[in-house]
């Protein structure tokens, strides 16, 4: 069955059939936020128990927006909601967004599978928040309708996506690229394909900091994100939000960026302890901060 036709509300900038790969916590997010902007939205899991548990995240999502009164009628976004487990259904997608974990042969299997099913003017986007997007288009047919698009967590409350520019990403792309960001509602920020582009490069190296700081006694958690929040009016700290991105997000974005940039993303021990432990913050109950 086909999804039913968007509202008149669809803003004429924004494609109307979105395809997300992937529906955990990013995957959700980038689907609620197509969702309430009217677009029909195809959310693609790896298995059914995965793909039930996405649908409630989205729905969960859409609710508290119109709870807020941020979007319309709940059953009328939900509505152009449609859960798979089949990259199939992809083919009739004019934008792919893919938001599986940063594994670098995850992402260039996924994003191949993805291409497989899709149209020839079909747009496919990485949420990547530090691999190579010039590498990641070298592995695609058509790297020309690739590009990264990276949201950031929590979705539905950021107002900032990165527009990453891969070396093959059609120029007209760009300018497209952030229409549809401007009609999500969102600001855009482009950068050029580097590592950890901008804002994971920035927001990584203090993170770490702040995880040295921790380890060598300099001040509690708490007192170091408090520096951060009160004296440069960051909205959360570094340690906190380290625990909202999850600490094995931030290990695996910091060992990619010791690769590459050299030593001064090395991970603090206490970064891979933490992790090692299972202390992933706070979707375990605990890392820098007890969530319980």
């Amino acid at each position: 069955m086909s999804n039913p036709t968007p509202p008149a509300a669809l803003p004429a900038n924004l494609p109307s059939r979105i395809g997300v790969l992937g529906g955990g916590r990013m995957g959700a997010g980038i689907a609620h936020a197509f969702l309430i902007r009217g677009c029909q939205v195809l959310v693609v899991e790896r298995d059914d128990a995965a793909a039930a548990g996405a649908r409630e995240r989205v729905a969960s999502a859409v609710a508290k927006s119109v709870e807020r009164g941020l979007a319309g009628p709940v059953d009328g976004h939900l509505d152009r909601l449609r859960v798979s487990t089949d990259y199939a259904d992809f083919a009739d997608r004019d934008l792919v967004v893919e938001a599986v974990p940063e594994i670098w042969e995850l992402k260039v299997a996924s994003l191949r599978a993805v291409e497989a099913e899709l149209g020839e003017t079909a747009i496919l986007a990485s949420n990547t928040s530090s691999l190579s997007m010039s590498g990641l288009a070298a592995e695609l047919q058509r790297p020309h309708n690739f590009l990264g698009l990276h949201f950031f967590n929590p979705v539905p409350a950021s107002t900032l996506i990165e527009v990453v520019i891969a070396k093959q990403t059609g120029s007209a792309l760009v300018t497209t690229a952030r229409d549809w960001v401007a009609a999500l509602g969102k600001t855009a920020v482009v950068v050029k394909d580097a590592p950890g582009f901008a804002s994971s490069r920035l927001g990584v190296a203090i993170a770490l900091e702040a995880m040295r700081m921790v380890e060598e006694g300099v001040a509690s958690a708490a007192d170091i994100d408090a520096a951060m929040v009160l004296g440069y009016k960051h909205p959360t700290g570094p340690l906190r939000t380290t625990d909202i991105v999850g600490l094995d997000v931030r290990l695996g974005i910091a060992e990619y960026l010791h690769e590459t940039l050299g030593d001064r993303f090395a991970p603090p021990q206490i970064l891979r302890e933490k992790v090692a432990r299972g202390e992933l913050g706070r979707k375990t109950g605990k890392g820098f901060f007890d969530w319980a």
